[in-house]
């Protein structure tokens, strides 16, 4: 197991039935790049990572 492993699996327990938009989660994927600067390029390689799921070339 990942240390990250342990922050997913709390956000699945904590909000595991919620229902979000997409919209929503990049309002608080920017709140928290404002908050720690420091994790922008993970943070937007997993956007850009989310954005292209679907992309056959990528």
């Amino acid at each position: 197991m990942y240390f990250t492993d342990r922050g997913i699996e709390e956000l699945q327990r904590r909000r595991g039935d919620d229902e979000v938009t997409l919209a929503w989660l990049a309002d608080q994927l920017q709140a928290f790049v404002d908050v720690h600067p420091e994790f922008e390029t993970a943070v937007e390689r997993l956007a850009t990572w989310l954005a292209r799921l679907d992309d056959p070339e990528d």
